[in-house]
């Protein structure tokens, strides 16, 4: 399939369907987390607006647009790249993942990917998951480092989505800002959709536009200019942090994206880091907890905020 698709259809039922719900049921060729990905990645019009998020209710009449991109080559190589493993057994892999490793391939990244050098690791996860995303449970951008996790089989991938998805994961991200909150801790509720401006971008909307996001954060330590914040997302949309941080009108250090045009650091990304990841493992009923200390490029940076005076 080398053209993007395109389906027009009008919403004729009661009013309050679900519109992943909807959708999933006119077009059975595609999977519900199929439809709810077009959603997320702003290839769905609810009456010529990009819809808010996959549970928006319809109303009776409405008028749809599904885009469905062409597929990418499902062309996955095997890659000897070097992984840091923190962990793994026979039901999944914990990585601490550096900075500038995208993923999984996507258009202008088929190969480095975290994808390619877990096969090349064990060619056995192919296909778990998905074709294009094999192990793949949840996501870090390219330019965070830290934790993640990729399942080894279909079980195990069910097991650690379900945690994901019922919030059970305890996830602690370090971030360099720009500034400094206005509390020493505090909590953020915001709803993040999609940019109406910008489709490759995310923002903080309102309630109708896009899906709840709760972040907490504590200071730990303050510096002249800058401040060094520990997060705990309680729920996972894109760019939370990111964007959470903005929002607080402290951006993260090196966010080209949602915070200043140029780092304030000497750094060539942004400065945030998944350094805690607590989970209770497939078979298991006791969370462990996986720790990745923060990179050197990080780490130096630090060093060089505590000598100021």
């Amino acid at each position: 399939m080398t053209d993007e698709r395109v389906f027009q259809i009008r919403y004729d039922r009661q009013p309050g369907e679900r519109l992943d719900k909807f959708l999933a049921e006119v077009l059975p060729e595609f999977s519900r987390s199929r439809i709810q990905q077009l959603i997320a990645g702003g290839c769905v019009d609810v009456n010529g607006s990009p819809a808010s998020k996959a549970g928006q209710p319809l109303d009776a009449g409405a008028a749809l647009t599904v885009r469905v991109p062409p597929a990418a080559p499902v062309d996955l190589v095997a890659e000897e790249i070097p992984l840091d493993i923190i962990f793994e057994n026979d039901d999944l892999m914990v990585v601490n993942k550096p900075a500038g490793m995208v993923v999984h391939p996507a258009a202008g990244h088929a190969s480095g990917t975290l994808v390619n050098a877990a096969l090349g690791h064990d060619p056995e996860i192919e296909g778990i998951g998905g074709e294009e995303r094999p192990g793949i449970v949840h996501r870090l951008d390219k330019d965070t480092s830290g934790l993640i996790l990729l399942a080894k089989n279909e079980r195990a991938h069910r097991w650690l989505q379900d945690q994901f998805r019922l919030r059970k994961v305890e996830k602690t991200y370090l971030a360099l800002v720009d500034g400094k909150p206005p509390t020493p801790t505090g909590r953020v509720e915001t709803y993040i959709g999609r940019d109406p401006k910008n489709r490759k971008r995310m923002a903080n909307v309102s309630a109708s536009k896009g899906r709840e996001a709760i972040s907490e954060y504590k200071m730990l330590k303050s510096f002249q200019n800058h401040t060094l914040l520990e997060f705990h997302p309680h729920t996972g949309r894109t760019h939370q942090i990111r964007l959470h941080c903005a929002f607080l009108k402290c951006p993260i250090v090196g966010d080209e994206v949602y915070g200043r045009k140029s780092s304030t650091v000497p750094l060539s990304r942004h400065f945030l880091h998944a350094s805690k990841l607590k989970i209770v493992l497939p078979g298991e009923t006791d969370p462990r907890l996986f720790e990745a200390p923060l990179p050197d490029d990080l780490q130096q940076v630090v060093d060089e905020l505590k000598k100021e005076k």
